[in-house]
């Protein structure tokens, strides 16, 4: 996060405007949908990137009959990439922009309802703020750290991890107290064994 990049708050509330086209369902075998792969084709190219390889694209145009959630992220990725900003930086975002679409989002769309980044306030800013940490940027005003922080205080998959973590910590000073109850209460009985 090491360059300046955009206003926040514009990239927010764009994310707010999301169209409905965007939130339509991805194409997924011969079902009719929206062509993802088409879709980050064309904002590659309009970011001033090289057209990607169909390999490339590949992971944008699943063959199964339901499309994973992902897809429905990346095109809401996709509207927030479209900004003019992403636009007039030239093509410096299109390689980590098309690196980011491939696979930093399947974790997350798979904790979180892609509806929820058009909706939901705190999720606006975790997507903007995952978007531009991806391509080494910050928004304006902030500092690295600071940038860093407010990512990691939104990351749905960093609370998910800590929440199973805390969960797993909790589970072994559980076990561990058992364990100990049971050594107590069999030297216990060994001790009045002892007395009889």
């Amino acid at each position: 996060m090491s360059r300046k990049g955009p206003v926040l708050d514009r990239l927010m509330h764009r994310l707010s405007e999301c169209p409905a086209a965007c939130l339509q369902p991805p194409r997924a075998g011969k079902e009719d949908g929206v062509h993802v792969d088409a879709v980050v084709h064309d904002l590659i190219v309009t970011l001033g990137g090289s057209p990607p390889s169909r390999e490339a694209l590949s992971s944008f145009a699943p063959s199964t009959p339901k499309p994973p959630r992902s897809l429905s992220l990346v095109l809401i990725a996709c509207w927030l990439l479209h900004d003019d900003w992403f636009r007039a930086a030239g093509g410096i975002v299109a390689a980590p922009t098309l690196t980011w679409l491939q696979s930093g989002l399947r974790t997350l769309a798979e904790l979180v309802s892609p509806e929820l980044f058009v909706r939901d306030p705190d999720r606006r800013e975790e997507l903007v703020r995952l978007c531009l940490a991806a391509l080494g940027l910050r928004p304006v005003g902030e500092t690295a750290a600071q940038a860093d922080d407010r990512l990691r205080s939104l990351d749905s998959v960093e609370r998910v991890r800590l929440l199973r973590d805390t969960r797993e910590q909790e589970e072994r000073a559980r076990r561990l107290r058992e364990a100990m109850r049971q050594k107590e209460a069999v030297e216990a009985a060994a001790k009045v064994s002892r007395e009889w």
